[in-house]
Parts: structure tokens; C-alpha cells; sequence
């Protein structure tokens, strides 16, 4: 892809492998994955030219098993990377609670 914005949102998937492996060949603007607890991303295989790279973590319990790793394989050239959890919605944010993936929040 050249030039678009990008985003997989992984909260909601149904998980079937224990890894996912996305080749990427992108220039310009971001690819952004957004995780929930359970999912790790490795961007060791990923060449990065003239990009930034943001993996903000969720703050989990250590005892969360890791139910899917995502690998990025492949090159990025321009524009950025961002690996980052659900944004809060308005509630949450207004109550200063952290997000959750669950329905009833």
C-alpha cells in the first residue's frame, strides 16, 4: 500500500492460531494495530526506513497468558508504526478508568 492510513483492530478477534504473521509492504502515513491483553506484536522482522515506531503496552497482570503473537515481517518506508490498546470511550475516560474490552463497561 502507498500512502493510506492503515489500522487492524485485533480487540475482537476470534483466535483460532496462536500466531499471525502480516507481511507488510507499505510507504507513507501509519499502520496502526490496536491490541487487547493476550496479544503480543514482535516487530523484529520489520525494516523500518524513515519511520517511528510507537508499542505502547497494556498494563496487564503478569499471569496473562499470551493467546495470539503477531509478526510483522516485511518494510515500512515513511510515516510511522503504532501498536497500542482500545482507547477508553467518554465514560470511562470521565470516571478515570482504565479500558476494557468487555461489553458491560
Amino acid at each position: 500500500m502507498t500512502w493510506c492510513d492503515v489500522t487492524l483492530d485485533l480487540t475482537e478477534a476470534v483466535i483460532t492460531q496462536d500466531t499471525l504473521r502480516i507481511d507488510v509492504a507499505m510507504a507513507g502515513k501509519s499502520l496502526t494495530l490496536v491490541t487487547k491483553p493476550g496479544v503480543e506484536v514482535d516487530v523484529d522482522g520489520l525494516i523500518l526506513v524513515h519511520c517511528k515506531l510507537r508499542h505502547r503496552r497494556m498494563r496487564t497482570s503478569p499471569d496473562t497468558p499470551t493467546t495470539l503473537r503477531v509478526e510483522l515481517v516485511g518494510q515500512k518506508v515513511h510515516g510511522k508504526v503504532v501498536v497500542r490498546p482500545p482507547r477508553r470511550t467518554f465514560r470511562q475516560w470521565l470516571l478515570r478508568r482504565p479500558a476494557s474490552h468487555s461489553a458491560g463497561a
